[in-house]
């Protein structure tokens, strides 16, 4: 079977799809063939692996020549277009939230539920999680898995890089002096905003929906989660505060232990000399998730864990890193081929 990887890039000249382009490259990813696809900036160049390519019109461009492709270019796009792509014979990778409620399509984070790209049988879409979530659910896993979670309490610190280009030139622009609010519903310089996202009818925002949504698809259907999504004035990197209470007891060692043996997880948790993670030092094109600040106590005869989580939203496990492991998983298992056989063997059982 003929594992050419030929691949299309929806989205390669936004903030998301400069990272990944950057991830694929530091990874050394293998591409026989690949493609940048947009609308506006049809016609501009863009750089991988020292060589340039001219971004092409995705409305024109012949989906013969790819056999996966990376939609970062918002929902409004992946709902016009990721579905055509896989009638065509084309694995899609969605960034953006459009599909991640679908009873039908896969949201995979690789160390988590493999198994989602493991069981597929013919292309198909998969939807990469909320970047709040992945980090979130990379660090309480390997807990939940040892310690049954039966609730979260989390509180997001999330960074304006989160909204994209325009938030961050706006941010620029009123830490010079200027006074336009416009992606934001008041000032970011300067200030913390309690509402990612839009209100719903239970008061809670979407964003905050959308952590529970997404963990309870994810890790367990039957963990609660309750959180309070906040925008906060850092350029980069998400942070979480978070409490877990589970079935069993544990110690803070314990808990160091579990996570020192998780991959993605690096753990700095020192408190007596100022160790913990924070957005400035440790979310700069970096892909680990950075834990710290444990704590272990029984509160009214219950198990409580809190933590701080914090990780590179845009570089790292919030968006490109996880795209760039679904991608390297679909080519592990064997899930990418490019010849006639692989066409009637998906399309004629």
């Amino acid at each position: 079977m003929n594992r050419s990887i030929n691949l299309a890039l929806v989205g390669a000249s936004g903030v998301v799809g400069r990272k990944i382009l950057k991830l694929l490259e530091k990874r050394d990813f293998q591409i026989n063939n690949f493609y940048p696809l947009g609308f506006s900036t049809v016609g501009n160049e863009i750089e991988l692996k020292n060589s340039k390519y001219q971004i092409l019109d995705v409305d024109s461009f012949d989906l013969s020549k790819i056999n996966v492709a990376i939609f970062s270019a918002g929902s409004e796009v992946a709902k016009k277009y990721a579905r055509t792509f896989v009638e065509k014979g084309i694995y899609v990778i969605d960034l953006s939230s459009e599909y991640r409620y679908v009873d039908d399509v896969p949201l995979v984070i690789p160390e988590i539920n493999i198994n989602e790209i493991i069981k597929l049988e013919k292309p198909a879409l998969i939807a990469n999680p909320n970047c709040s979530v992945s980090q979130l659910l990379l660090a309480i896993q390997p807990i939940h898995n040892d310690l049954s979670v039966n609730f979260i309490n989390v509180a997001t610190y999330q960074a304006v890089s989160g909204t994209g280009q325009e938030a961050l030139a706006e941010f620029e622009n009123q830490l010079s002096g200027k006074k336009d609010i416009n992606v934001y519903p008041k000032r970011i310089a300067g200030n913390v905003i309690p509402q990612c996202d839009i209100f719903l009818e239970n008061d809670f925002t979407k964003e905050e929906m959308k952590i529970a949504w997404e963990t309870q698809k994810i890790l367990d259907p039957k963990i609660p989660v309750q959180s309070t999504c906040v925008r906060v004035p850092v350029a980069n990197g998400h942070s979480e505060a978070v409490f877990l209470r589970t079935e069993n007891k544990t110690t803070k060692a314990y808990i160091h232990e579990l996570l020192m043996q998780t991959k993605g997880i690096k753990l700095i948790d020192d408190p007596s000399n100022n160790g913990y993670p924070t957005p400035y030092e440790h979310a700069n094109d970096t892909e680990e998730v950075f834990v710290g600040r444990i704590r272990v106590e029984d509160v009214n005869n219950e198990n409580w864990i809190s933590m701080w989580i914090v990780a590179d939203n845009v570089y790292g496990k919030g968006a490109a890193l996880n795209t760039v492991q679904i991608l390297e998983s679909l080519v592990e298992n064997n899930k990418l081929c490019w010849d006639i056989y692989c066409y009637y063997h998906w399309y004629s059982a």
